[in-house]
């Protein structure tokens, strides 16, 4: 029998000739290259942003995710959801201290249907306290991508035009139960600008393919729970707004937090705006964010009210300042040179030059 020509499969690409990366200096020591890879790696979340490329600041973002059979599993220790459900509790926490003024929901799909675990909120604890309780959640027969892709469908064809809709899916199972055409409603996906990203848990499945395609999302199947963590990060960055997309100004509130005590006098109680819809939670309250322009209350900055309460520190979260250079990293405004760490700080937690800030304060 004749043997199989020799070709590289496409998944050993990134693994040939590796050992070409590791080079001795003259002492034949690997110090200096370890060290490199090391500051390649830390560098490449920002090598990788969208340079000057627009984007949105305000998002709504459904993350459906599969509670079928499949996600008990124990290729990811201890089982598929559990480990889904521990990453999407970092996944919320980054997502909102990088896009404070936008909004999640989450959807879980079993046994042929979907639920709303969460509907859109601008609540991080909210989403927290849900994923936390969903543990417990049993996995059972197969997911339905159409009811979850609907279902989502449903909330985010209302929004408004300035900003972005997006439908974050992980997906454990091989086939979906749908109860009709699912490409029909991908043509309505695509026309309504919603766009649709995959991760898979466990192959390459055709229709999820095509979904993300068709609608501008990306479709990513991970190696392990390191590479799975990695993926969902990627979605912590907004995506490049459509060019197509609306441009709109929206009034904003700088509001004060306003404590107040039983004992005082002038106090007077009111109701948090971000509780009326919800049948939980406080109802009269005396303290709170006010805001300047309504006067209305809510528990917590940002708020859900128009105009909408943000602090001056989520707008400066929306539009970092690049630093440039290859070992150390210079300001373009102030000039000011930082390490390899500092700028890293900069663009991850700040998001500002903290040596412009000064300057502007120094009289």
């Amino acid at each position: 029998m004749d043997e199989e020509p020799e070709r590289a499969k496409r998944w050993e690409g990134g693994y040939e000739r590796t050992w070409e990366v590791l080079k001795e200096d003259e002492s034949g020591s690997l110090k200096a290259t370890v060290e490199d890879i090391l500051f390649q790696t830390k560098r490449k979340r920002v090598f990788e942003s969208h340079g000057q490329v627009r984007l949105g600041m305000m998002r709504h973002m459904f993350v459906v995710i599969d509670s079928s059979r499949t996600m008990e599993d124990q290729d990811l220790k201890p089982s598929r959801l559990a480990s889904t459900l521990k990453l999407m509790e970092y996944f919320v926490e980054e997502y909102f201290d990088q896009n404070p003024i936008s909004q999640v929901g989450i959807i879980i799909t079993r046994n042929k249907r979907a639920e709303k675990l969460t509907d859109l909120a601008g609540n991080p604890r909210k989403h927290v306290e849900a994923l936390r309780k969903a543990v417990d959640t049993p996995c059972v027969g197969e997911p339905s991508l159409y009811n979850s892709l609907s279902l989502a469908m449903q909330t985010l064809k209302h929004m408004p035009g300035h900003t972005s809709r997006e439908i974050l899916i992980i997906f454990s199972s091989l086939t979906t139960c749908d109860p009709a055409n699912i490409y029909e409603l991908v043509k309505t996906l695509k026309e309504r600008k919603i766009r649709v990203s995959v991760i898979g848990l466990s192959a390459e499945v055709r229709v999820c393919t095509v979904l993300t395609r068709e609608t501008g999302g990306t479709y990513h199947v991970i190696l392990d729970e390191t590479h799975f963590r990695e993926l969902l990060m990627l979605h912590v960055k907004p995506p490049p707004a459509s060019s197509t997309s609306e441009c709109s100004l929206i009034r904003m509130g700088f509001p004060q937090h306003t404590i107040a005590s039983v004992s005082d006098q002038d106090s007077k109680p009111s109701f948090s705006m971000s509780h009326l819809d919800s049948s939980s939670g406080p109802g009269l309250t005396l303290g709170g964010y006010f805001c300047p322009q309504s006067h209305a209350g809510v528990c917590s900055s940002p708020g859900q009210i128009l105009p909408s309460p943000v602090s001056s520190g989520h707008l400066s979260r929306d539009k970092p300042r690049r630093l440039q250079g290859r070992e150390v990293f210079t300001c373009p405004v102030c000039r000011t040179v930082f390490c390899v760490e500092c700028d890293l700080f900069i663009h991850e937690t700040l998001h500002c030059c903290p040596s412009c800030i000064h300057n502007k304060s120094t009289p």
